[in-house]
């Protein structure tokens, strides 16, 4: 049993899917590793860690493997390539389609870490949270950095430097982070989020939590249902002096495969302070705040928006040591009587499964290719 660990050929991409303490762990497991040159060096991982933790290091470490594990799915070329019953293991947001056409005519076994059933048994392999806790630490360094005044209350023979004042929308994972460091760095935080369960956690990483008496939205997954357009101009609206009343805006909240909900206008953020920093950590599926764009920053009244883009590679060691962990404990789950042998009864295995033999398992993947046919 063989399992590659390709370098990622996206520019953005710094993240590696696999690091050297998890290669020795599978290779006690019974599983030979081949790692291509290079593969981890944008999250400082050299080749002779890998070796040195039992790997090979060679091009074209995919060639008749077993498994092959990535954080973006491989190009159409590499994906024609490989052999039938080889199972890959990445994220899966990149033209979906196109990826898994090719997989299921070559019969390649496809699954997707973003599709990992959010449920206590697969927290361990839940690569979305893992990878949004990075996200959200980053985005309070972010706006930190950007802010230009100090984060912590300052008490001085020269006076007094009053703390600043931060707001975070959506209380995930990613958000309760960006709570928990944007505290951690002195800042005085509000936070808001449409699940029932939002206000305890907010107040228990040490936040304000936002009441707007608008009921709830809680829907599958742990994930907040979408909202009506009266419900979210309304929301808005009441959210408005909060937003104004910000030295710093952070926004957290998305839901994979739909468009994030715009929760911050124009307008409002032309409310803010200058020197004011927003930071939208939704920005590449739509925003959650109007008129910012990923990977850029740019200007909207007197703020400061950061549009994050890929922001788990802005940390590709710590994200790839997570998402390594991720990757190896769903190997692990399908590692049975010391073969790779996926149990497709399994609630976990089946609900990640995208294609297998020649069939796409995934219902919606199924229906949005039927649709497109």
């Amino acid at each position: 049993m063989k399992i590659a660990v390709v370098r990622e050929t996206r520019p953005a991409e710094r993240r590696v899917a696999l690091v050297p303490e998890q290669v020795a762990k599978l290779i006690e497991l019974g599983y030979e590793v081949a790692v291509e040159p290079a593969a981890g060096e944008r999250a400082l991982y050299s080749d002779d860690q890998y070796r040195a933790a039992g790997a090979e290091v060679a091009w074209g470490a995919d060639h008749a493997a077993t498994i092959v594990a990535s954080v973006q799915p491989l190009e159409r070329e590499r994906l024609q390539r490989l052999h039938a019953g080889t199972a890959l293991l990445s994220f899966l947001p990149t033209n979906p389609p196109d990826v898994v056409r090719t997989a299921t005519r070559a019969k390649l076994t496809v699954f997707a870490m973003e599709l990992v059933p959010r449920i206590s048994r697969a927290q361990s392999m839940d690569a979305l949270s893992s990878q949004a806790l990075v996200a959200g630490y980053r985005a309070a360094i972010v706006a930190a950095e950007r802010l230009p005044r100090f984060f912590p209350l300052n008490m001085t023979a020269a006076g007094t430097v009053p703390p600043a004042q931060v707001l975070v929308l959506g209380a995930g994972v990613a958000g309760l982070q960006a709570i928990a460091t944007a505290k951690r760095l002195g800042g005085v935080v509000k936070a808001y989020d449409v699940r029932t369960a939002a206000a305890e956690e907010i107040a228990s990483m040490g936040a304000t939590p936002i009441t707007l008496e608008l009921g709830t939205l809680d829907g599958p997954g742990g994930y907040a249902r979408e909202m009506t357009a009266e419900r979210a101009q309304l929301q808005r609206e009441l959210l408005s002096p909060y937003v104004a009343a910000a030295d710093a805006l952070i926004t957290t909240a998305a839901v994979p495969g739909r468009t994030a909900p715009m929760l911050v206008s124009r307008a409002m953020v032309e409310q803010m302070k200058p020197g004011s920093v927003v930071v939208d950590l939704a920005s590449e599926s739509g925003g959650n705040v109007e008129g910012s764009v990923a990977g850029t920053e740019l200007m909207i009244g007197n703020a400061l928006v950061w549009g994050g883009a890929n922001v788990p590679s802005q940390m590709a060691g710590p994200a790839s040591r997570l998402y390594g962990q991720n990757i190896a404990n769903l190997i692990r789950l399908m590692t049975r009587n010391a073969a790779f042998d996926p149990d497709f009864d399994d609630e976990i295995v089946r609900g990640c499964c995208v294609t297998h033999d020649g069939t796409v398992l995934h219902e919606p993947t199924r229906e949005l290719l039927e649709g497109q046919s």
